[in-house]
């Protein structure tokens, strides 16, 4: 199969399948360690805990964005 022609299909993929094929790509060009993924797996869970226990207050992704636009407007 050319290239080119996997590039279409995967193109045609629904989203969530093209981020999967994505994430799969990426990780045979730069494969992560087991300390690293046990790194991030932590702070994943640490992030979690402090959410559900209520330490930390979610901020909606469009005040996040909306923030951005601004600071980039200055």
């Amino acid at each position: 199969m050319k290239t080119s022609d996997l590039m279409t299909e995967a193109a045609s993929l629904p989203l969530e399948e093209r981020a999967r094929l994505v994430d799969s790509l990426l990780q045979t060009l730069n494969p992560a360690d087991e300390a690293t993924t046990a790194a991030w797996l932590a702070v994943a869970r640490r992030r979690l805990d402090d959410m559900r226990s209520g330490r930390v207050e979610a901020i909606p992704g469009e005040a996040v964005f909306e923030k951005v636009r601004r600071r980039l407007e200055q």
